[in-house]
């Protein structure tokens, strides 16, 4: 069998559309031999500037309304405050530990569906406890000055790529921007050949 492909992906917490993507990415990957090299950004890193957001938000909301309506997904936006950096910086023990898609999609079902704020770390502790992380290891992610970097490190790669927006996929030369483009992400690895089953 062939090496795994890499697949790096480019995601930060904030991004209504990386709700989208958490809840279909990794099923739609499972056949493939591909090996997921995790680029979690923090703050406003792959998104529109605040004063660009301020006027983006309304008809974001509106199109993130419709596309959870079809998709059969509930949607209840955060706090305009909410900050992803600390989701980001405990991705990276979620990761460590074995259940980066289990943080993933559990804390954005509790920031897009349930509408709460992930800056809280009284609400990342506990989502940590129901996945069995180490609640010291959370807490000391959320300060962490190497992690912090790592994210700092990942937006740098994302700009020298090239990448405008978040999720988006780096596979070899090729860039995939957006939840709506995973069909894209698939038919390329059925071009490389990377189907396991």
């Amino acid at each position: 069998m062939q090496e795994p492909i890499e697949l790096k992906l480019f995601f930060n917490f904030r991004s209504p559309y990386c709700y989208i993507a958490s809840r279909t990415f990794f099923e739609a990957l499972e056949p493939f031999n591909v090996r997921l090299s995790w680029r979690p950004l923090g703050g406003w890193s792959g998104r529109s500037s605040p004063e660009r957001a301020k006027v983006k938000v309304p008809l974001t909301r509106q199109d993130m309304r419709r596309i959870t309506r079809k998709m059969g997904l509930p949607m209840n936006p955060p706090p305009l405050t909410t900050e992803p950096t600390k989701a980001a910086l405990v991705s990276f023990v979620a990761e460590e530990q074995g259940v980066l898609r289990d943080w993933i999609r559990l804390v954005m079902w509790n920031e897009w569906a349930l509408g709460k704020d992930i800056g809280d770390a009284s609400l990342l502790l506990s989502l940590g406890e129901t996945l069995g992380l180490d609640a010291d290891a959370v807490h000391a992610a959320m300060g962490s000055n190497d992690y912090a970097s790592r994210l700092d490190a990942n937006w740098d790669e994302a700009q020298e790529l090239g990448l405008i927006g978040v999720p988006s996929i780096c596979i070899g030369d090729e860039l995939f921007w957006g939840a709506d483009r995973l069909e894209y992400v698939v038919d390329h690895l059925r071009e490389l050949r990377a189907v396991v089953f």
